[in-house]
């Protein structure tokens, strides 16, 4: 069992206007096997929340704190977080030209797990993996997302979180660009890879129609760096038909009662 704890969560981000405050105090906690869905407007601070969990240096962590395991996050650098057992999927997955698809997964395999995998048993879960996904195997070979179409790119982010197999997934809008097939297969890989290994998943969209295939165990609405609402998968369904108006209309501090995760 893995725990991820956000505790009353600040982060600021520098621009031309000067340092402007994203996250207002978020606590959220996430447990294996849960799927916690993050939805909310433009803007709202969504994926704030997920480099800055991550570690991006663009954004400055001004207090609060990040726990995994009891282990605090925001200590570790990049790769730590990642051998610790966290995982982002990128909203905007990055090219790296040079190097190939196969040999940026094991390399990260190998530095997850501390040693390489036995190569025969790789080459057949790559391959299996890539199946599911309905991955082209000569994409195996390409430089890492280079010439990658946008359903590409989401299939590959799903690809690593199968093999890599983290504690806690975070998928920044991987629902965003895709038809409805390749949603469908997506969303299935998420699946797949959540009951193999107990993951935790926070996921960040905008929309319900992915909520149709990953079920979410916890509903969170964001507006204004902050945890609007909260509830079970029924909240979806009440954004579904009524939108964010209401949220943004209404004052931004969330009361205490709201500011408290429902699982904690």
């Amino acid at each position: 069992m893995s725990t991820l704890e956000i505790r009353d969560l600040h982060v600021t981000v520098d621009t031309e206007q000067g340092t402007k405050e994203i996250l207002r105090g978020v606590t959220l906690t996430i447990n294996s096997g849960e799927t916690h869905a993050i939805m909310g407007p433009n803007g709202s601070g969504k994926s704030t929340l997920a480099y800055s969990i991550a570690g991006h240096p663009k954004y400055t962590i001004t207090s609060g704190t990040v726990t995994l395991d009891g282990e605090d996050v925001l200590e570790m650098s990049v790769d730590e977080r990642a051998r610790a057992g966290l995982f982002l999927a990128m909203q905007y997955p990055v090219e790296v030209p040079g190097v190939t698809v196969s040999n940026f997964l094991r390399t990260a395999k190998t530095a997850i797990d501390g040693e390489a995998p036995k190569l025969r048993t790789w080459v057949k879960d790559l391959k299996q993996s890539m199946a599911d996904l309905k991955m082209d195997p000569a994409v195996s070979d390409r430089g890492v997302n280079e010439g990658f179409s946008g359903g590409e790119k989401k299939r590959h982010e799903i690809l690593q979180m199968e093999l890599l197999k983290p504690k806690i997934a975070i998928l920044d809008e991987t629902d965003s660009g895709l038809d409805v097939d390749a949603l469908r297969i997506v969303s299935e890989g998420v699946n797949r890879a959540k009951e193999a290994t107990g993951s935790g998943v926070l996921l960040i969209t905008h929309y319900t129609r992915i909520l149709r295939y990953i079920k979410p165990d916890f509903v969170h609405v964001f507006v204004d760096g902050r945890i609007a609402e909260q509830g079970g998968p029924e909240l979806a369904d009440r954004l579904e038909a009524e939108g964010y108006d209401r949220f943004q209309a209404a004052p931004a501090a969330a009361t205490d009662e709201a500011a408290t995760p429902a699982n904690a």
